[in-house]
Protein backbone atom coordinates (compact mmCIF):
# COMPACT_ATOMS: atom_id res chain seq x y z
CA UNK A 1 0.00 0.00 0.00
CA UNK A 2 1.35 3.42 -0.95
CA UNK A 3 2.17 5.71 1.94
CA UNK A 4 -0.52 8.35 2.40
CA UNK A 5 -1.26 11.11 4.86
CA UNK A 6 -5.01 10.93 5.40
CA UNK A 7 -7.15 13.84 6.50
CA UNK A 8 -8.96 13.73 9.82
CA UNK A 9 -12.12 15.14 8.25
CA UNK A 10 -12.87 11.66 6.93
CA UNK A 11 -13.22 9.85 10.25
CA UNK A 12 -9.48 9.50 10.82
CA UNK A 13 -8.13 11.21 13.90
CA UNK A 14 -4.47 11.97 14.59
CA UNK A 15 -2.45 14.52 16.56
CA UNK A 16 1.15 15.63 16.86
CA UNK A 17 2.94 14.14 19.84
CA UNK A 18 5.29 16.18 22.00
CA UNK A 19 8.25 14.36 20.50
CA UNK A 20 7.71 15.84 17.07
CA UNK A 21 6.22 14.35 13.93
CA UNK A 22 4.73 11.26 15.46
CA UNK A 23 0.99 10.97 15.04
CA UNK A 24 -1.29 9.24 17.55
CA UNK A 25 -4.99 8.40 17.51
CA UNK A 26 -7.36 11.00 18.92
CA UNK A 27 -10.77 10.32 20.42
CA UNK A 28 -13.50 10.61 17.77
CA UNK A 29 -15.10 13.64 19.45
CA UNK A 30 -12.03 15.71 18.58
CA UNK A 31 -12.39 15.13 14.86
CA UNK A 32 -13.94 18.45 13.91
CA UNK A 33 -11.62 20.73 15.90
CA UNK A 34 -8.30 19.33 14.70
CA UNK A 35 -5.65 21.87 13.72
CA UNK A 36 -2.81 20.68 11.49
CA UNK A 37 0.84 21.59 11.86
CA UNK A 38 2.94 22.27 8.79
CA UNK A 39 6.14 20.95 10.37
CA UNK A 40 6.01 17.33 9.25
CA UNK A 41 5.02 17.61 5.64
CA UNK A 42 7.29 20.51 4.74
CA UNK A 43 10.43 19.54 6.67
CA UNK A 44 10.46 15.76 6.64
CA UNK A 45 10.45 15.04 2.91
CA UNK A 46 8.54 11.81 2.21
CA UNK A 47 5.23 11.69 4.07
CA UNK A 48 4.90 9.04 6.73
CA UNK A 49 2.40 6.22 6.28
CA UNK A 50 -0.45 6.75 8.69
CA UNK A 51 -3.39 4.65 7.58
CA UNK A 52 -4.63 2.74 4.60
CA UNK A 53 -6.83 4.32 1.95
CA UNK A 54 -9.55 1.75 2.67
CA UNK A 55 -10.34 3.67 5.86
CA UNK A 56 -11.66 6.64 3.92
CA UNK A 57 -15.38 7.25 3.68
CA UNK A 58 -15.65 7.28 -0.10
CA UNK A 59 -18.16 9.79 -1.46
CA UNK A 60 -20.97 9.14 -3.90
CA UNK A 61 -22.98 11.44 -6.18
CA UNK A 62 -26.08 10.17 -4.39
CA UNK A 63 -24.90 11.36 -0.95
CA UNK A 64 -27.41 13.66 0.72
CA UNK A 65 -24.57 16.05 1.56
CA UNK A 66 -22.05 16.65 -1.25
CA UNK A 67 -18.55 15.62 -0.25
CA UNK A 68 -17.22 19.20 -0.35
CA UNK A 69 -19.85 20.27 2.21
CA UNK A 70 -18.91 17.73 4.87
CA UNK A 71 -17.49 18.91 8.19
CA UNK A 72 -13.80 19.69 8.06
CA UNK A 73 -11.25 20.19 10.83
CA UNK A 74 -10.58 23.72 11.98
CA UNK A 75 -7.57 25.35 10.38
CA UNK A 76 -5.52 27.63 12.59
CA UNK A 77 -3.63 29.32 9.78
CA UNK A 78 -2.54 32.09 12.10
CA UNK A 79 -0.12 29.74 13.83
CA UNK A 80 1.60 28.87 10.57
CA UNK A 81 3.35 32.15 9.74
CA UNK A 82 6.83 31.08 8.52
CA UNK A 83 9.48 31.55 11.19
CA UNK A 84 12.48 31.41 8.87
CA UNK A 85 11.68 34.55 6.84
CA UNK A 86 14.32 37.25 7.21
CA UNK A 87 12.87 40.33 8.93
CA UNK A 88 13.20 43.69 7.20
CA UNK A 89 15.52 46.13 8.98
CA UNK A 90 13.17 49.14 8.83
CA UNK A 91 9.63 47.95 9.63
CA UNK A 92 6.64 50.09 8.76
CA UNK A 93 2.89 50.20 9.38
CA UNK A 94 0.79 49.26 6.34
CA UNK A 95 -3.01 49.49 6.18
CA UNK A 96 -4.79 47.79 3.29
CA UNK A 97 -8.16 49.33 2.37
CA UNK A 98 -10.05 46.82 0.25
CA UNK A 99 -13.44 45.49 -0.79
CA UNK A 100 -12.34 41.85 -0.46
CA UNK A 101 -10.28 39.65 1.83
CA UNK A 102 -9.98 35.86 1.75
CA UNK A 103 -11.54 33.86 3.19
CA UNK A 104 -14.21 36.01 4.91
CA UNK A 105 -15.15 38.23 1.94
CA UNK A 106 -13.78 36.62 -1.20
CA UNK A 107 -15.26 36.88 -4.68
CA UNK A 108 -12.15 36.61 -6.85
CA UNK A 109 -8.39 36.87 -6.82
CA UNK A 110 -8.44 40.29 -5.11
CA UNK A 111 -9.33 38.66 -1.79
CA UNK A 112 -6.53 36.12 -2.11
CA UNK A 113 -3.97 38.78 -3.00
CA UNK A 114 -4.82 41.03 -0.04
CA UNK A 115 -4.57 38.14 2.42
CA UNK A 116 -1.39 36.70 0.94
CA UNK A 117 0.47 40.02 0.72
CA UNK A 118 -0.63 41.04 4.22
CA UNK A 119 0.59 37.74 5.67
CA UNK A 120 3.92 37.98 3.84
CA UNK A 121 4.56 41.50 5.14
CA UNK A 122 3.63 40.43 8.68
CA UNK A 123 6.16 37.61 8.45
CA UNK A 124 8.83 40.13 7.42
CA UNK A 125 8.26 42.08 10.65
CA UNK A 126 5.91 44.84 9.50
CA UNK A 127 2.71 45.95 11.24
CA UNK A 128 -0.24 45.25 8.95
CA UNK A 129 -3.98 45.90 9.20
CA UNK A 130 -6.70 45.19 6.65
CA UNK A 131 -9.71 47.56 6.58
CA UNK A 132 -12.80 45.96 5.09
CA UNK A 133 -16.53 46.73 5.02
CA UNK A 134 -18.37 44.68 7.64
CA UNK A 135 -20.58 42.98 5.08
CA UNK A 136 -23.71 41.44 6.52
CA UNK A 137 -22.71 38.15 4.87
CA UNK A 138 -19.42 37.87 6.80
CA UNK A 139 -19.59 34.93 9.18
CA UNK A 140 -18.56 36.33 12.53
CA UNK A 141 -17.15 33.02 13.75
CA UNK A 142 -14.42 33.38 11.12
CA UNK A 143 -13.12 36.49 12.91
CA UNK A 144 -11.13 35.66 16.05
CA UNK A 145 -11.34 37.98 19.08
CA UNK A 146 -13.90 40.22 17.37
CA UNK A 147 -14.63 43.33 19.41
CA UNK A 148 -16.09 46.80 18.95
CA UNK A 149 -13.19 49.25 19.32
CA UNK A 150 -14.69 52.61 18.39
CA UNK A 151 -17.86 54.38 17.36
CA UNK A 152 -17.58 57.57 15.34
CA UNK A 153 -19.30 59.50 12.53
CA UNK A 154 -18.47 59.79 8.86
CA UNK A 155 -19.90 62.09 6.22
CA UNK A 156 -22.47 61.34 3.52
CA UNK A 157 -24.58 63.81 1.57
CA UNK A 158 -24.75 66.55 4.21
CA UNK A 159 -25.12 64.22 7.20
CA UNK A 160 -22.80 62.55 9.67
CA UNK A 161 -23.58 58.82 9.77
CA UNK A 162 -22.73 56.76 12.89
CA UNK A 163 -20.14 54.06 12.19
CA UNK A 164 -18.91 51.13 14.25
CA UNK A 165 -15.32 49.93 13.87
CA UNK A 166 -14.58 46.36 14.96
CA UNK A 167 -11.18 44.78 15.37
CA UNK A 168 -10.37 41.09 15.05
CA UNK A 169 -8.02 38.55 13.49
CA UNK A 170 -8.59 36.50 10.32
CA UNK A 171 -6.15 33.64 9.66
CA UNK A 172 -3.56 35.44 11.75
CA UNK A 173 -4.05 38.85 10.07
CA UNK A 174 -5.40 41.87 12.03
CA UNK A 175 -8.58 43.27 10.49
CA UNK A 176 -10.66 46.40 11.07
CA UNK A 177 -14.26 45.98 9.97
CA UNK A 178 -16.20 49.17 9.17
CA UNK A 179 -19.95 48.98 9.79
CA UNK A 180 -22.07 52.02 8.85
CA UNK A 181 -25.46 52.41 10.53
CA UNK A 182 -27.27 52.91 7.21
CA UNK A 183 -28.19 50.19 4.72
CA UNK A 184 -24.75 49.95 3.10
CA UNK A 185 -23.21 46.45 2.82
CA UNK A 186 -26.43 44.63 3.69
CA UNK A 187 -27.16 41.48 1.72
CA UNK A 188 -26.40 37.80 1.39
CA UNK A 189 -23.22 38.27 -0.65
CA UNK A 190 -20.27 40.64 -0.94
CA UNK A 191 -21.52 42.42 -4.07
CA UNK A 192 -25.03 42.98 -5.35
CA UNK A 193 -26.81 44.15 -2.21
CA UNK A 194 -29.91 46.36 -2.35
CA UNK A 195 -27.93 49.62 -2.09
CA UNK A 196 -25.98 51.87 -4.43
CA UNK A 197 -22.67 50.04 -4.58
CA UNK A 198 -20.59 52.95 -5.85
CA UNK A 199 -21.88 55.33 -3.18
CA UNK A 200 -21.32 52.68 -0.52
CA UNK A 201 -17.62 52.39 -1.44
CA UNK A 202 -17.26 56.17 -1.60
CA UNK A 203 -18.61 56.27 1.94
CA UNK A 204 -16.33 53.40 3.01
CA UNK A 205 -13.25 55.16 1.60
CA UNK A 206 -13.94 58.29 3.61
CA UNK A 207 -14.96 56.31 6.72
CA UNK A 208 -11.54 54.59 6.72
CA UNK A 209 -9.71 57.92 6.65
CA UNK A 210 -12.07 59.35 9.26
CA UNK A 211 -11.29 56.40 11.54
CA UNK A 212 -7.57 57.04 11.20
CA UNK A 213 -8.11 60.69 12.04
CA UNK A 214 -10.32 60.20 15.10
CA UNK A 215 -8.05 57.45 16.49
CA UNK A 216 -4.81 59.26 15.71
CA UNK A 217 -3.44 56.25 13.80
CA UNK A 218 -1.08 57.28 11.00
CA UNK A 219 0.33 54.36 9.03
CA UNK A 220 3.34 54.74 6.78
CA UNK A 221 1.42 53.30 3.83
CA UNK A 222 -2.27 53.20 2.96
CA UNK A 223 -2.55 50.51 0.28
CA UNK A 224 -5.79 50.75 -1.72
CA UNK A 225 -7.11 48.20 -4.19
CA UNK A 226 -9.20 48.50 -7.35
CA UNK A 227 -11.82 51.12 -8.20
CA UNK A 228 -13.81 50.54 -5.02
CA UNK A 229 -11.21 52.45 -3.01
CA UNK A 230 -10.05 54.71 -5.85
CA UNK A 231 -11.59 57.79 -4.19
CA UNK A 232 -9.45 57.42 -1.07
CA UNK A 233 -6.34 59.03 -2.64
CA UNK A 234 -8.48 62.03 -3.68
CA UNK A 235 -9.99 62.30 -0.22
CA UNK A 236 -6.60 61.98 1.42
CA UNK A 237 -4.68 64.58 -0.56
CA UNK A 238 -7.50 67.11 -1.00
CA UNK A 239 -9.03 66.82 2.47
CA UNK A 240 -7.46 64.71 5.21
CA UNK A 241 -3.86 65.66 4.50
CA UNK A 242 -4.91 69.25 5.24
CA UNK A 243 -6.35 68.09 8.57
CA UNK A 244 -4.34 65.80 10.85
CA UNK A 245 -3.17 62.98 8.58
CA UNK A 246 0.31 63.97 7.41
CA UNK A 247 2.43 60.82 7.47
CA UNK A 248 0.71 58.24 5.18
CA UNK A 249 1.55 57.77 1.53
CA UNK A 250 -0.80 56.05 -0.89
CA UNK A 251 -0.13 52.96 -3.02
CA UNK A 252 -2.81 51.74 -5.46
CA UNK A 253 -2.89 48.22 -6.91
CA UNK A 254 -4.86 47.71 -10.12
CA UNK A 255 -5.91 44.08 -10.27
CA UNK A 256 -8.00 44.34 -13.45
CA UNK A 257 -8.17 47.39 -15.71
CA UNK A 258 -11.60 46.30 -16.93
CA UNK A 259 -13.21 47.63 -13.74
CA UNK A 260 -12.87 51.41 -13.71
CA UNK A 261 -15.50 52.81 -11.31
CA UNK A 262 -17.56 55.08 -13.54
CA UNK A 263 -18.92 57.87 -11.36
CA UNK A 264 -21.05 61.00 -11.74
CA UNK A 265 -19.78 64.31 -10.37
CA UNK A 266 -22.69 64.57 -7.95
CA UNK A 267 -21.85 61.14 -6.52
CA UNK A 268 -18.32 62.27 -5.71
CA UNK A 269 -19.82 65.35 -4.08
CA UNK A 270 -21.87 63.16 -1.73
CA UNK A 271 -18.69 62.13 0.12
CA UNK A 272 -17.72 65.78 0.71
CA UNK A 273 -15.51 66.57 -2.26
CA UNK A 274 -16.43 68.99 -5.05
CA UNK A 275 -17.09 66.58 -7.91
CA UNK A 276 -16.72 69.27 -10.58
CA UNK A 277 -13.11 69.87 -9.50
CA UNK A 278 -12.14 66.42 -10.82
CA UNK A 279 -13.85 66.73 -14.22
CA UNK A 280 -10.62 67.44 -16.08
CA UNK A 281 -8.42 65.28 -18.26
CA UNK A 282 -5.55 65.83 -15.84
CA UNK A 283 -7.54 64.48 -12.87
CA UNK A 284 -10.42 62.01 -13.04
CA UNK A 285 -12.58 62.60 -16.10
CA UNK A 286 -13.41 59.37 -17.92
CA UNK A 287 -11.74 59.97 -21.29
CA UNK A 288 -14.33 57.83 -23.07
CA UNK A 289 -17.11 60.25 -22.12
CA UNK A 290 -15.46 63.52 -23.19
CA UNK A 291 -18.02 65.48 -25.20
CA UNK A 292 -20.91 63.43 -23.86
CA UNK A 293 -23.71 64.86 -21.77
CA UNK A 294 -22.91 64.33 -19.04
CA UNK A 295 -19.22 63.64 -18.95
CA UNK A 296 -18.38 61.21 -16.16
CA UNK A 297 -15.51 60.49 -13.84
CA UNK A 298 -13.50 57.32 -13.25
CA UNK A 299 -12.51 56.47 -9.69
CA UNK A 300 -9.71 54.25 -11.02
CA UNK A 301 -8.24 57.06 -13.09
CA UNK A 302 -8.48 59.45 -10.15
CA UNK A 303 -6.73 56.89 -7.98
CA UNK A 304 -3.91 56.57 -10.52
CA UNK A 305 -3.41 60.34 -10.69
CA UNK A 306 -3.52 60.93 -6.92
CA UNK A 307 -1.57 57.90 -5.63
CA UNK A 308 2.12 58.10 -4.82
CA UNK A 309 2.74 54.75 -6.50
CA UNK A 310 0.64 52.52 -8.74
CA UNK A 311 1.16 48.78 -9.08
CA UNK A 312 -0.37 46.28 -11.42
CA UNK A 313 -0.18 42.57 -10.94
CA UNK A 314 2.37 41.34 -13.48
CA UNK A 315 5.18 42.80 -15.61
CA UNK A 316 3.57 41.69 -18.87
CA UNK A 317 0.19 43.20 -17.96
CA UNK A 318 1.98 46.47 -17.23
CA UNK A 319 3.39 46.47 -20.77
CA UNK A 320 -0.03 45.58 -22.22
CA UNK A 321 -1.78 48.40 -20.35
CA UNK A 322 0.77 50.95 -21.53
CA UNK A 323 0.17 49.93 -25.14
CA UNK A 324 -3.62 49.76 -25.30
CA UNK A 325 -6.79 50.74 -23.49
CA UNK A 326 -8.34 54.11 -22.65
CA UNK A 327 -6.19 54.50 -19.53
CA UNK A 328 -2.92 54.05 -21.43
CA UNK A 329 -2.35 57.80 -21.72
CA UNK A 330 -2.80 58.32 -17.98
CA UNK A 331 -0.49 55.42 -17.20
CA UNK A 332 2.18 56.70 -19.60
CA UNK A 333 2.09 60.08 -17.83
CA UNK A 334 2.45 58.18 -14.55
CA UNK A 335 5.15 55.83 -15.87
CA UNK A 336 7.75 56.85 -13.27
CA UNK A 337 5.50 55.66 -10.45
CA UNK A 338 3.95 52.64 -12.24
CA UNK A 339 5.27 49.16 -11.39
CA UNK A 340 4.45 45.61 -12.46
CA UNK A 341 4.76 43.12 -9.59
CA UNK A 342 3.64 39.55 -10.05
CA UNK A 343 1.12 38.30 -7.52
CA UNK A 344 2.04 35.40 -5.28
CA UNK A 345 -0.01 32.68 -3.67
CA UNK A 346 -0.66 32.28 0.02
CA UNK A 347 1.08 29.00 0.81
CA UNK A 348 -0.34 28.99 4.30
CA UNK A 349 -3.86 28.58 2.92
CA UNK A 350 -2.80 26.66 -0.19
CA UNK A 351 -0.51 23.78 0.77
CA UNK A 352 -1.21 20.20 -0.38
CA UNK A 353 0.96 18.85 2.43
CA UNK A 354 -1.32 20.22 5.15
CA UNK A 355 -4.61 21.10 3.42
CA UNK A 356 -7.50 20.09 5.69
CA UNK A 357 -9.93 19.93 2.75
CA UNK A 358 -8.09 17.07 1.06
CA UNK A 359 -8.76 13.35 1.63
CA UNK A 360 -4.98 12.81 1.46
CA UNK A 361 -2.06 15.18 1.69
CA UNK A 362 1.04 15.07 -0.51
CA UNK A 363 4.11 17.06 -1.49
CA UNK A 364 6.64 17.19 -4.31
CA UNK A 365 8.71 14.41 -2.70
CA UNK A 366 5.76 12.05 -2.31
CA UNK A 367 2.87 12.58 -4.72
CA UNK A 368 1.05 9.31 -3.99
CA UNK A 369 -1.66 11.20 -2.12
CA UNK A 370 -2.52 13.10 -5.28
CA UNK A 371 -3.67 9.88 -6.94
CA UNK A 372 -6.04 9.24 -4.07
CA UNK A 373 -7.38 12.81 -4.29
CA UNK A 374 -8.12 12.25 -7.97
CA UNK A 375 -9.96 9.01 -7.31
CA UNK A 376 -11.86 10.60 -4.44
CA UNK A 377 -13.14 13.47 -6.60
CA UNK A 378 -13.89 11.17 -9.53
CA UNK A 379 -15.89 8.88 -7.25
CA UNK A 380 -17.74 11.76 -5.60
CA UNK A 381 -18.78 13.28 -8.93
CA UNK A 382 -19.65 9.99 -10.60
CA UNK A 383 -16.66 9.97 -12.94
CA UNK A 384 -15.73 6.54 -11.54
CA UNK A 385 -18.42 3.91 -11.38
CA UNK A 386 -19.42 3.04 -7.83
CA UNK A 387 -19.21 -0.57 -8.94
CA UNK A 388 -15.43 -0.18 -8.94
CA UNK A 389 -15.48 -0.20 -5.16
CA UNK A 390 -18.02 -1.07 -2.52
CA UNK A 391 -18.81 0.64 0.76
CA UNK A 392 -15.72 2.34 2.08
CA UNK A 393 -13.36 0.19 0.05
CA UNK A 394 -10.92 1.87 -2.25
CA UNK A 395 -12.01 1.69 -5.91
CA UNK A 396 -10.12 -0.61 -8.18
CA UNK A 397 -7.31 1.06 -10.03
CA UNK A 398 -9.01 4.06 -11.62
CA UNK A 399 -8.43 4.42 -15.33
CA UNK A 400 -5.48 6.70 -16.03
CA UNK A 401 -7.77 9.19 -17.71
CA UNK A 402 -6.30 12.69 -17.91
CA UNK A 403 -8.41 14.97 -15.67
CA UNK A 404 -8.57 18.65 -16.66
CA UNK A 405 -10.09 21.28 -14.38
CA UNK A 406 -11.11 24.88 -15.04
CA UNK A 407 -11.90 26.99 -11.98
CA UNK A 408 -12.97 30.44 -13.09
CA UNK A 409 -15.49 33.23 -13.18
CA UNK A 410 -17.57 32.61 -16.29
CA UNK A 411 -17.02 35.97 -17.98
CA UNK A 412 -15.81 36.80 -21.53
CA UNK A 413 -12.33 37.72 -20.27
CA UNK A 414 -11.75 34.06 -19.36
CA UNK A 415 -12.11 32.78 -22.93
CA UNK A 416 -15.61 31.29 -22.72
CA UNK A 417 -15.58 30.07 -26.32
CA UNK A 418 -12.38 28.12 -25.63
CA UNK A 419 -13.81 26.67 -22.41
CA UNK A 420 -16.90 25.40 -24.22
CA UNK A 421 -14.71 24.07 -27.03
CA UNK A 422 -12.54 22.30 -24.46
CA UNK A 423 -15.54 20.27 -23.32
CA UNK A 424 -15.91 18.77 -26.78
CA UNK A 425 -12.19 18.35 -27.46
CA UNK A 426 -11.41 16.69 -24.13
CA UNK A 427 -14.23 14.21 -24.70
CA UNK A 428 -12.82 13.45 -28.15
CA UNK A 429 -9.40 12.80 -26.62
CA UNK A 430 -10.86 10.45 -24.02
CA UNK A 431 -10.21 12.73 -21.06
CA UNK A 432 -12.35 14.11 -18.25
CA UNK A 433 -13.10 17.74 -17.43
CA UNK A 434 -14.55 19.53 -14.41
CA UNK A 435 -15.61 23.19 -14.63
CA UNK A 436 -16.26 25.10 -11.41
CA UNK A 437 -17.50 28.65 -11.62
CA UNK A 438 -20.35 31.14 -11.60
CA UNK A 439 -21.59 33.57 -14.22
CA UNK A 440 -22.78 37.10 -13.49
CA UNK A 441 -24.50 37.40 -16.88
CA UNK A 442 -27.84 35.59 -17.17
CA UNK A 443 -27.20 34.57 -20.78
CA UNK A 444 -23.85 33.00 -19.93
CA UNK A 445 -25.40 31.27 -16.93
CA UNK A 446 -28.15 29.87 -19.17
CA UNK A 447 -25.65 28.60 -21.74
CA UNK A 448 -23.58 26.75 -19.15
CA UNK A 449 -26.71 25.47 -17.43
CA UNK A 450 -27.69 23.93 -20.77
CA UNK A 451 -24.22 22.38 -21.11
CA UNK A 452 -24.46 21.02 -17.57
CA UNK A 453 -27.84 19.43 -18.31
CA UNK A 454 -26.35 17.92 -21.47
CA UNK A 455 -23.16 16.51 -19.95
CA UNK A 456 -23.44 16.06 -16.19
CA UNK A 457 -24.94 12.58 -16.34
CA UNK A 458 -22.30 11.34 -18.73
CA UNK A 459 -18.95 9.67 -17.97
CA UNK A 460 -16.50 12.50 -18.63
CA UNK A 461 -17.74 16.08 -18.01
CA UNK A 462 -18.97 17.83 -14.89
CA UNK A 463 -20.05 21.49 -14.92
CA UNK A 464 -20.69 22.89 -11.44
CA UNK A 465 -22.19 26.38 -11.48
CA UNK A 466 -21.27 27.34 -7.94
CA UNK A 467 -18.48 28.70 -5.79
CA UNK A 468 -16.89 26.52 -3.13
CA UNK A 469 -13.54 27.20 -1.51
CA UNK A 470 -13.41 23.62 -0.21
CA UNK A 471 -14.13 22.07 -3.60
CA UNK A 472 -11.57 24.34 -5.26
CA UNK A 473 -8.85 22.89 -3.04
CA UNK A 474 -9.98 19.34 -3.83
CA UNK A 475 -10.10 19.95 -7.59
CA UNK A 476 -6.60 21.40 -7.75
CA UNK A 477 -5.35 18.36 -5.82
CA UNK A 478 -7.23 15.94 -8.10
CA UNK A 479 -6.33 17.50 -11.43
CA UNK A 480 -3.71 16.37 -13.89
CA UNK A 481 -4.04 19.67 -15.76
CA UNK A 482 -5.48 23.11 -15.03
CA UNK A 483 -6.89 25.11 -17.94
CA UNK A 484 -6.60 28.93 -18.09
CA UNK A 485 -7.44 30.04 -21.68
CA UNK A 486 -7.97 33.73 -20.89
CA UNK A 487 -8.27 36.35 -23.62
CA UNK A 488 -6.41 38.63 -21.22
CA UNK A 489 -5.26 37.91 -17.68
CA UNK A 490 -3.65 40.59 -15.49
CA UNK A 491 -1.98 37.94 -13.35
CA UNK A 492 -4.02 34.81 -12.77
CA UNK A 493 -3.86 32.73 -9.62
CA UNK A 494 -5.43 29.54 -10.96
CA UNK A 495 -2.32 28.47 -12.86
CA UNK A 496 -0.13 29.08 -9.79
CA UNK A 497 -2.50 27.31 -7.40
CA UNK A 498 -2.76 24.42 -9.83
CA UNK A 499 1.01 24.09 -9.98
CA UNK A 500 1.22 24.17 -6.19
CA UNK A 501 -1.04 21.10 -6.17
CA UNK A 502 0.68 19.28 -9.04
CA UNK A 503 -1.72 20.24 -11.86
CA UNK A 504 0.15 21.10 -15.05
CA UNK A 505 -1.11 24.39 -16.57
CA UNK A 506 -2.45 24.82 -20.09
CA UNK A 507 -2.61 28.57 -20.69
CA UNK A 508 -2.84 31.29 -23.28
CA UNK A 509 0.25 33.51 -23.46
CA UNK A 510 -0.98 36.79 -22.01
CA UNK A 511 -0.45 38.95 -18.92
CA UNK A 512 0.64 37.09 -15.82
CA UNK A 513 0.17 33.74 -17.55
CA UNK A 514 3.11 34.64 -19.80
CA UNK A 515 5.16 35.50 -16.71
CA UNK A 516 4.53 32.23 -14.85
CA UNK A 517 4.09 29.42 -17.42
CA UNK A 518 6.81 28.39 -19.90
CA UNK A 519 6.19 25.76 -22.56
CA UNK A 520 7.84 22.37 -22.06
CA UNK A 521 8.57 22.10 -25.77
CA UNK A 522 10.17 25.51 -26.04
CA UNK A 523 13.81 25.36 -27.08
CA UNK A 524 15.44 26.99 -24.11
CA UNK A 525 18.66 26.91 -22.16
CA UNK A 526 16.56 26.99 -18.99
CA UNK A 527 14.78 23.65 -19.23
CA UNK A 528 14.34 23.63 -15.46
CA UNK A 529 11.89 26.56 -15.84
CA UNK A 530 9.56 24.87 -18.33
CA UNK A 531 6.36 23.96 -16.57
CA UNK A 532 3.30 23.81 -18.84
CA UNK A 533 1.72 24.05 -22.27
CA UNK A 534 1.26 27.47 -23.86
CA UNK A 535 -0.64 28.73 -26.90
CA UNK A 536 -0.86 32.26 -28.31
CA UNK A 537 -3.94 32.52 -30.53
CA UNK A 538 -7.56 32.89 -29.43
CA UNK A 539 -8.77 30.30 -31.96
CA UNK A 540 -9.66 26.67 -31.39
CA UNK A 541 -6.75 25.40 -33.46
CA UNK A 542 -4.17 27.17 -31.29
CA UNK A 543 -5.84 25.80 -28.17
CA UNK A 544 -5.96 22.25 -29.59
CA UNK A 545 -2.23 22.39 -30.28
CA UNK A 546 -1.46 22.92 -26.59
CA UNK A 547 -4.11 20.53 -25.23
CA UNK A 548 -3.17 17.70 -27.59
CA UNK A 549 0.49 17.97 -26.62
CA UNK A 550 -0.39 17.84 -22.93
CA UNK A 551 -2.44 14.68 -23.45
CA UNK A 552 0.42 13.10 -25.45
CA UNK A 553 2.89 13.74 -22.64
CA UNK A 554 0.46 12.37 -20.03
CA UNK A 555 -0.23 9.15 -21.94
CA UNK A 556 2.97 8.42 -23.84
CA UNK A 557 5.73 9.95 -21.70
CA UNK A 558 4.82 9.02 -18.10
CA UNK A 559 8.30 9.53 -16.67
CA UNK A 560 8.62 12.96 -18.26
CA UNK A 561 5.10 13.81 -17.07
CA UNK A 562 5.97 12.88 -13.49
CA UNK A 563 9.03 15.09 -13.77
CA UNK A 564 6.89 18.02 -14.92
CA UNK A 565 4.47 17.48 -12.01
CA UNK A 566 7.30 17.55 -9.49
CA UNK A 567 8.80 20.59 -11.21
CA UNK A 568 5.59 22.61 -11.11
CA UNK A 569 5.11 21.78 -7.43
CA UNK A 570 8.55 23.19 -6.69
CA UNK A 571 7.97 26.48 -8.57
CA UNK A 572 8.40 29.39 -6.18
CA UNK A 573 5.26 31.45 -6.70
CA UNK A 574 5.00 32.37 -3.03
CA UNK A 575 4.28 35.84 -1.66
CA UNK A 576 7.49 35.58 0.31
CA UNK A 577 9.25 35.67 -3.03
CA UNK A 578 7.49 38.81 -4.35
CA UNK A 579 6.43 40.77 -1.26
CA UNK A 580 9.93 42.24 -1.14
CA UNK A 581 9.20 44.12 -4.36
CA UNK A 582 6.16 45.71 -2.72
CA UNK A 583 8.33 46.65 0.26
CA UNK A 584 10.71 48.39 -2.16
CA UNK A 585 7.79 50.39 -3.58
CA UNK A 586 6.56 51.27 -0.09
CA UNK A 587 10.04 52.45 0.90
CA UNK A 588 10.36 54.55 -2.26
CA UNK A 589 7.37 56.72 -1.27
CA UNK A 590 7.22 56.61 2.55
CA UNK A 591 8.12 59.59 4.67
CA UNK A 592 11.42 59.04 6.47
Amino acid sequence: MSSLLLNASHNLCFKLSSSGCQWQPLPPNNTHRLSFSRVCAEKQGPIAALASAEQLVWPSPSDETPFWKRDFPSWDAGSDVPSDVVKDSDPMHIIHVTAEMAPIAKVGGLGDVVTGLARACLSRGHTVDVMLPFYECIQRQQVVDLELVSTYNSYLEGEWIPVNAYRGVVTGIPVILIEPSNQFFKGKQVYGGCYNELEAYLFFSRACLEWMQVTGIQPDIIHVHEWQTGALPLLYWDMYHHLSLKKPRIVLTIHNMEHYGECRQEQISKCGLDGSAYATVEKAVDDRTIGHNPERLSLLKGGIVYSNAVVTVSPTYLKETLCSGWLAGTLIKSRDKYFGILNGIDTTMWNPATDVFLPAQFNAHNIEGKKLCKQYVQRGLGLISEASGSGNQMPDAAPEVPLVICITRLVPQKGLHLITHAIKRIEELGGQMIILGKASDARVESEFKHLADLHNQGPSIRILLLYSEELSHMLYAAADMVLVPSIYEPCGLSQMLGMRYGAVPIVRKTGGLADTVFDVDEQSNHHEMTNGFVFEGIDEGSFNWALDRAFTYHREKPEEWTGIVRRVMECDNTWNNTAGKYIEVYNSVRVA
